[in-house]
């Protein structure tokens, strides 16, 4: 019995960790082009979340249709945000960059707040689909189609960086700014992009993640639970990221049986992804796959 019981935590981590590998992907996409970490990543989610669910209420269409209108609104959203509030902070310390970031995820969830409510509400029922069986364990539908949208989502990573002009531009930006420019790469256009894949990427994790587990302004912690997967991968590494969102979701799940099967601590699948990232900032500072900095005295 505790066999299948593990088996059932495995399997979930494994699904919750592509989602996590998808949003740290995001996290990576901003670094790679601004140099600096986007904290309000989790506001992303939270925000796409709620805009399905008010288009699926407000407007009365389908799930579907929602989801796409989530898309573009989310894309326009990030667009908007690297342009107004961003953009005025080229050439500005990092620290501007990272703490104007803190100051619009408070924004972010403020005017979710004042628009939806500090209620929970969950999408219509059916909208994320029944359970399916699969060798006896029951696993939610809405997190399998997660699962495929999230791979789909990496190999379409994947593909961009490495044959498409803009990805290739944007790799290119990430290595030198400087020397981007001086080929004829438009970095503005670059940081634009950045910005739009990021919220893009974030409001369909929210949108799945609300799925299953409704919609509440806790939602938006879960960019700070994929935090440590981005530590854990290395910060400018795509690859990092999917392989960290995986380990840690493995390991949040798996923590949570240890804990519920044997030492009853109550909070360990909290706190295990932090532990790891303590210990990754102790041993290999710059993740599994991160690039190290190397500086001349």
């Amino acid at each position: 019995m505790k066999t299948q019981l593990l088996l059932q935590f495995a399997i979930n981590g494994l699904i919750i960790g592509t989602l996590y590998g998808m949003v740290a992907m995001c996290f990576v996409l901003v670094y790679k082009a601004s140099r600096a970490v986007n904290f309000a990543q989790g506001e992303f989610l939270l925000v796409g979340a709620w805009l399905c669910w008010g288009f699926m209420h407000g407007l009365n269409v389908p799930l579907w249709a929602a989801f796409g209108m989530t898309m573009v609104a989310m894309t326009l959203l990030g667009m908007l945000i690297q342009v107004v509030v961003i953009r005025p902070l080229i050439g500005e310390p990092v620290i501007s960059v990272i703490m104007v970031t803190i100051g619009l995820s408070v924004v972010l969830r403020g005017i979710t707040l004042w628009i939806f409510g500090p209620e929970p509400k969950s999408f219509p029922s059916g909208a994320a689909g029944a359970k399916v069986d699969i060798a006896g364990l029951n696993i939610e539908a809405a997190y399998l189609w997660s699962t495929l949208a999230a791979a789909l989502a990496m190999a379409a990573f994947a593909w961009f960086f490495k044959y498409s002009r803009l990805g290739l531009a944007m790799r290119a930006t990430a290595f030198d700014q400087q020397v981007a420019q001086s080929l004829g790469v438009s970095i503005q256009r670059i940081f634009i992009v950045s910005w739009a894949i990021s919220a893009l990427a974030s409001g369909v994790a929210g949108v799945v993640v609300g799925l299953v587990n409704g919609i509440s302004p806790g939602l938006s912690l879960f960019g700070i639970k994929v935090f440590p997967a981005v530590i854990l991968g290395g910060l400018d590494s795509i690859v990092g990221a999917v392989v960290g969102g995986v380990v840690i979701g493995l390991l949040e799940n798996l923590a949570q049986f240890v804990d519920g099967e044997y030492l009853h601590w109550g909070n360990l699948y909290v706190v295990a992804p932090f532990y790891v990232l303590v210990l990754v900032l102790m041993l290999k500072p710059y993740g599994l796959f991160g690039t190290r900095d190397i500086e001349r005295i």
